[in-house]
């Protein structure tokens, strides 16, 4: 009995350690949700979002939210049409998505913008069906990384017409 305490000790330090240097640390679906990452679920979609938001600290809580990718398909994960929700009231706070609103969103005929009183400005991603699949805030993205995320990702169905 005297050996098996410390053995567990000693394995419960190691376990510890190795998560904190893999990165392993998680968050749970609630903290995830109140940080906006509700459905950002690939750790490559916080890679992408590396690329269009420079902040360190955003990019770290999205990894804690993430799960990783596997080497098939789902990675290259897209979707068929996309909502842009958002508080008519709040817009005023939010410049870059009022712009892409205004001037951009004609460019995307796949893209609904939809009034919700009190929502943050957020993306509904939808599947083929139509129907919800990811929720993603957009508060502090920029327009140009609106436009860029919804050319990667949102790929709608061809129609025979």
């Amino acid at each position: 009995m005297d050996r098996s305490l410390p053995v567990a000790a000693v394995v419960a330090v190691v376990l510890m350690c190795c998560s904190r240097i893999c990165g392993a640390e998680r968050l749970g679906a609630r903290e995830c949700e109140d940080l906006g990452f509700t459905g950002l679920a690939l750790c490559s979609d916080c890679n992408a979002l590396s690329e269009f938001v420079k902040d360190q600290e955003l990019v770290d809580d999205c990894r804690k939210c993430c799960t990783e990718d596997s080497d098939d398909s789902i990675s290259k994960l897209t979707f068929s049409g996309a909502i842009i929700e958002v508080c008519m009231r709040k817009l005023v706070f939010y410049p870059e998505v009022v712009g892409f609103l205004e001037e951009d969103k004609d460019d995307f005929p796949y893209v609904e913008a939809r009034y919700s009183y009190g929502s943050p400005p957020k993306l509904i991603m939808l599947d083929d069906k139509g129907e919800h699949k990811e929720t993603i805030r957009i508060d502090n993205w920029k327009r140009e990384h609106i436009r860029q995320f919804l050319k990667e990702k949102v790929k709608p169905v061809k129609s025979d017409s």
